[in-house]
């Protein structure tokens, strides 16, 4: 699911407490601020990835408008779809962000359950896929993680092998822990992308 988010009109004194690893300032999803400055990031511009061998990277653009919505890696056997939302300073997304893709999931068709999983609350959805060249219409198995930052949400979808096998569930996890958000300092409403761009290859000028 690549949509924007709704905007998010409540105040910040409305705003639910935030969902996160108790480790997360040390352990990753990482703010810009909490990063290490010189590990070789691609830079995304809202986001930053650590190349790591088997990883690959692709960008989900918006057809409209031609920005990019997304980022896809594909590892492990896996693929996480990762997305890094503005939120407020003193609450969180996670948690009132559950409640609409659960109800999103449903709407389709498709069956969802909430668990504790290693990153805090996520979802277990039975997702509706339509019919294509490359497969038949059925239901797809895919996981919704979530960690709120510092003014940030960051979001991922996560897919394949690390929907049921332990082993890659862990790389994937990992993988998700190791993501560095950027929000910059310009003012933003709760639940904006927080801009992404191509990338710039790490030591380029």
């Amino acid at each position: 699911m690549t949509e924007n988010e709704p905007r998010d009109d409540a105040s910040v004194d409305d705003a639910p407490a935030k969902a996160a690893p108790a480790d997360r300032a040390v352990s990753g999803p990482f703010d810009e601020s909490e990063a290490n400055p010189v590990r070789p990031y691609i830079d995304l511009g809202g986001i930053k990835i650590l190349p790591r061998e088997g990883l690959n990277l692709r960008l989900e653009v918006e057809e409209s408008t031609k920005r990019i919505v997304a980022v896809g890696l594909d590892y492990a056997d896996s693929s996480l779809q990762l997305q890094a939302f503005a939120a407020p300073r003193t609450g969180g997304l996670w948690n009132d962000t559950r409640d609409q893709i659960r109800d999103q999931v449903r709407q389709q068709g498709g069956r969802v359950e909430e668990r504790e999983g290693p990153l805090g609350p996520e979802l277990l959805a039975e997702v509706p896929v339509v019919a294509g060249e490359d497969s038949a219409a059925g239901m797809r198995l895919a996981r919704f993680v979530g960690v709120d930052g510092p003014r940030w949400f960051l979001r991922g979808v996560i897919g394949g092998a690390a929907t049921g096998d332990v082993d890659a569930a862990a790389k994937v996890e990992d993988l998700f822990r190791s993501i560095v958000v950027v929000r910059g300092g310009t003012p933003m409403p709760p639940r904006d992308l927080i801009p992404l761009r191509m990338p710039v290859s790490p030591g380029a000028a």
